[in-house]
């Protein structure tokens, strides 16, 4: 067999060209070299993991000196056939009097580059690479044809068919492939349709939102509907609006999705790793300025490099291992990680790349996000790679269901029972890494496939028994083409060759009007889901999250932990079940943290580092007066006046309301205080009255006496006025009623004063001051420097009259309830009036302490001014330095003992001597002069 020559299809597709023995040998090589590369590194995985000897068929490797040195695999001689040079012709056709077109992305090709040194470059061979993830995919069509033809209510009487062939990831294929599904039956000729063979109605694909482009561009010319299962091609402003649907949820929606989550999370510090395309570029230009609005930061953006040509896989491991050294040795826990069908393929080359062994026998784990368009998928070589790093990932997903008989269907496909089927073989083989006998030479090194393989022993990563988003986007589209197809056929602006049954010649240029059906098209699947597609040529679908749950044999469990549901009401947009979530074991079951900084506490605010991203920042205590009541707050703020800052300055903590009341202890002192002081007053009084005969009291001028006891009680009384809640009427009278009865007080004093004096000189001879000596003089005195004050609080209650008030910011702590004293300057003239009243008497009754006399009035007058004065002169700063209720204390204090003081300086000898000396309550002792 490798000495015969063989055929394959040249470069265009539209000639053959002899495989020579150089040819073959050249293939092998670059077979070999692949293969070797990867499966060294396969086999050193597996080996130095599980201790286990390689599978049969795997490539030997040593690793000398940092690198590893490849043995060529055992080779698996295959039969070629003519297909294999040009592989869009394997496709998968059922017949049907109605098509549907498929463009599926099975596999990709490997191959070495043209160095056009010859003129024109040889043929280059290629090696396929196949998913064997995306066969479901092919599987998903072809059942829901099946079903749709076993159902008598969608197109009866009528059969439904597909093509279906790949793209293999390349743009020349794909035109290629499309075209195909334009031409007649399994002849390339676009452009020219000479009968009705092909009643191609739509297409569906592609996977990636590139092929879906390049299908779009073909497929726009002819109007054919198409159907998108994965993501919407990107155009720009220049291109036309193309004529496709998209059956999957919108990535907008994923990209609020995962934001909502990592906020959820409090995720703040996060790792991005894309493809180097530009799918990968706009995914970063999107989610960017969207992620650090809200507080995200980027630890590293990362994108993993494509390769076309066998040639680059040196250049793209060393590119991966730079990459996977950044990213396990990150602080951030997490990964948001966007590509394509093929990206998780890549991303398992990650932890098998680290440039360090202690890094690599030491990797932390991190959490996966990933978004929907990647599948949990593993190429043929990386069957033994351990894929637990990504136990735990958190993936978007589209939502699904199995549709009904789905996986009876898939238990019983096979290669033998599967006409038709062009990629099943491919798929089987890489699958199950074995060889069909009939495909290989006499000489087969390797498993031998029998067909009889079960499905249900494939790893998640190589095949899952459920159907999966993309299938099941599929599986969608196949039903609302068939129902948009059923809907044109019994509609009444039906073309009369559109009847059931009807052929007519320009049938297959009718399906434009699908357009107008597919933009208003609903039905019930049969898994139960309503499919809507509205105008814009969008399905109303949904993303399910899901918690991926990887074992050690690598087979996938996926939990349902949440859901983004658009259709919903805005507080259960976004569902997540937090319980649900199996964490990776290296976290312990725990919520993993991932911050650039640990939080600041509740009383600190964040301060940015110089330099550096926001999410990384310093924890600054906050300032007096300001707190902080929740963690990672940007900066402090001041309580309302009500509240208060709490000692760690965490909390608002309402204020107290402060005021002297009589239930404190401090009010109930004062008030029993004053009230005692009025009682000893009106005992005094008493006295005076019942001895108003006796010489002590005619000589201290009886009216000015009983003026003086009862100004002094009326102090006392005064002040109950400052005790107890601010109001009105309290407010108005306190400060005016001591001002003037406090004045009164003291004019008494300094009428006594005066007559005390009077008298003494109007006894020396020829003395002019007798005239002067007499009670009106005292009553002058009293009534004159009375009404002054009168007229002062007069023009203050007239012009600014006290009020109750509020003062919120005195106190840290209280709200004090206070009276206002409208205006400040005329209460300080009121005390300054009084003031001068008591250094007038102070004065002239110090001037006349030493007055001849057995029982010296101005002496008791003089101390007790002096006490006065003494007093109110502390009062001052005692009362400015004070606040709150104690100031109304320090107030009240001053009153109560300075006329306490008045009192007892004057009153108690007097008292004394009426109680317990009346023998000394006569005419010559009064008058008695000193020895």
């Amino acid at each position: 067999m490798e000495n015969e020559s063989k055929l394959e299809l040249n470069e265009n597709g539209s000639g053959i060209k002899e495989l020579t023995e150089v040819d073959r040998v050249q293939r092998d090589f670059i077979e070999g070299s692949i293969k070797g590369v990867i499966q060294g590194l396969a086999v050193k995985r597996h080996t130095s993991q599980s201790g286990e000897a390689p599978a049969p068929g795997t490539s030997d490797a040593v690793r000398e000196g940092g690198a590893i040195t490849v043995i060529r695999p055992p080779k698996i001689l295959r039969e070629e056939r003519p297909e294999d040079g040009y592989p869009s012709h394997l496709p998968y056709s059922p017949p049907g009097e109605f098509l549907i077109g498929g463009i599926v992305s099975h596999g990709a090709f490997m191959s070495s580059p043209a160095t056009f040194t010859e003129e024109p470059p040889p043929a280059l061979p290629e090696e396929l690479v196949a998913v064997p993830k995306i066969y479901q995919n092919i599987m998903a069509m072809a059942f829901a044809v099946k079903e749709i033809n076993k159902d008598p209510h969608i197109l009866p009487n009528i059969t439904l068919g597909f093509h279906l062939y790949d793209s293999y990831k390349n743009a020349r294929k794909t035109y290629f492939a499309t075209l195909l599904l334009l031409s007649r039956a399994e002849k390339f000729v676009p452009n020219y349709i000479c009968d009705v063979e092909n009643n191609l109605a739509g297409v569906i694909g592609g996977l990636d939102s590139e092929i879906s482009f390049y299908m779009a561009t073909v497929l726009d010319i002819y109007k054919f509907p198409q159907l998108i299962y994965g993501s919407a091609p990107v155009m720009n402003d220049k291109s036309p609006g193309l004529p496709f649907y998209q059956m999957a949820a919108p990535e907008a929606l994923q990209y609020k999705g995962i934001l909502s989550l990592l906020l959820h999370f409090r995720w703040t510090w996060i790792g991005v790793i894309t493809t180097d395309n530009d799918d990968g570029e706009r995914f970063l230009q999107t989610i960017f300025p969207m992620f650090t609005k809200s507080g995200v930061c980027f630890a590293f953006l990362e994108r993993i490099p494509n390769f076309s040509f066998i040639s680059e896989i040196t250049g793209m491991l060393q590119q991966g291992a730079t990459i996977s050294h950044k990213m396990f040795i990150s602080k951030a826990n997490i990964v948001v990680a966007s590509g394509e069908s093929y990206s998780m393929a890549t991303f398992r080359w990650l932890p098998n790349l680290s440039e360090q062994d202690d890094i690599k026998n030491n990797v932390k784990s991190k959490v996966w996000i990933i978004t929907a368009q990647v599948e949990f998928a593993s190429l043929e070589f990386q069957r033994y790679w351990d894929a637990g790093i990504f136990n735990g990932a958190i993936s978007f997903e589209i939502h699904f269901k199995n549709p009904q008989g789905f996986h009876q269907y898939v238990v019983h496909r096979n290669p033998s029972g599967t006409d038709g089927d062009g990629f099943i073989r491919d798929f089987w083989q890489q699958a199950f890494g074995c060889v069909f006998a009939d495909t290989t030479s006499d000489k087969v090194e390797g498993n031998i496939c029998t067909g009889e393989e079960k499905l249900e022993n494939l790893p998640g990563s190589f095949f899952e028994m459920s159907m999966t988003g993309h299938s099941y986007s599929i599986h969608n589209a196949v039903y609302a083409m068939a129902h948009a197809l059923h809907a044109m056929s019994t509609s009444r602006l039906r073309h009369r060759g559109m009847a059931y049954g009807g052929r007519g010649k320009n049938l297959n240029q009718r399906f434009w009007q699908l357009h107008h059906f597919l933009r208003s098209i609903s039905f019930n699947n049969t898994a139960g889901d309503v499919v809507l597609i509205n105008q814009n040529g969008e399905a109303a679908s949904s993303l399910d999250i899901v918690n991926w749950i990887i074992f050690t044999n690598q087979s996938l469990h996926r939990v349902k932990v949440g859901r983004i549901d658009p259709q919903a009401p805005p507080d259960k947009i976004f569902i997540l079940d937090e319980d649900a979530i199996t964490w990776h074991s290296w976290f312990n079951q725990t919520r993993p943290l991932s911050v650039c900084t640990g939080s600041c506490l509740p009383g600190s605010s964040k301060k940015v580092k110089e330099g550096q991203p926001p999410c990384c920042y310093d924890c600054i205590p906050c300032a007096e007066g300001k707190i902080a009541n929740q963690d990672d707050m940007n900066d402090c703020y001041k309580c309302p006046d009500k509240d208060y800052p709490s000692k760690n300055r965490d909390a608002c903590l309402p204020k107290d309301i402060s005021f002297l009341s009589y239930e404190e202890p401090l009010g109930i002192g004062l008030a029993c205080f004053s009230l005692s002081l009025s009682l000893i007053t009106a005992l005094v009084l008493g006295t005076f009255i019942k001895h108003h005969d006796t010489p002590i009291v005619i000589a201290n001028n009886r009216n000015l006496t009983y003026t003086l006891l009862i100004s002094l009680l009326l102090c006392f009384l005064c002040a109950l006025l400052f005790i107890g809640r601010p109001e009105k009427v309290t407010c108005l009278l306190r400060q005016t009623a001591f001002g003037i009865i406090f004045s009164t007080a003291v004019s008494c004093v300094l009428a006594k004063t005066f007559m005390v004096v009077l008298a003494f000189m109007a006894t020396k001879p020829e003395s002019r001051m007798r005239k002067w000596v007499g009670k009106e003089l005292g009553h002058s005195i009293l009534l004159s420097c009375s009404i002054v004050q009168v007229g002062i609080c007069t023009v203050w209650l007239a012009t600014y009259p006290p009020y109750p008030d509020v003062d919120m910011h005195s106190m840290a702590e209280e709200i004090i309830l206070e009276c206002n004293e409208g205006s400040v300057s005329i209460f300080y003239c009121v005390l300054i009036y009084m003031s001068c009243l008591a250094t007038v008497s102070f004065a002239v009754a110090f001037l006349a302490r030493k007055l001849p006399d057995s029982f010296n009035e101005a002496k008791f007058i003089t101390f007790s001014m002096l006490v006065f004065c003494s007093v109110w002169l502390s009062f001052i700063p005692s009362y400015l330095s004070t606040k709150g209720k104690y100031m109304v204390a320090v107030e009240i204090f001053s009153i109560l003992a300075s006329s306490g003081g008045l009192l007892g300086c004057i009153f108690s000898p007097k008292c004394y001597i009426m109680v317990l000396k009346p023998e000394l309550n006569n005419r010559e002792q009064l008058i008695r002069k000193k020895n």
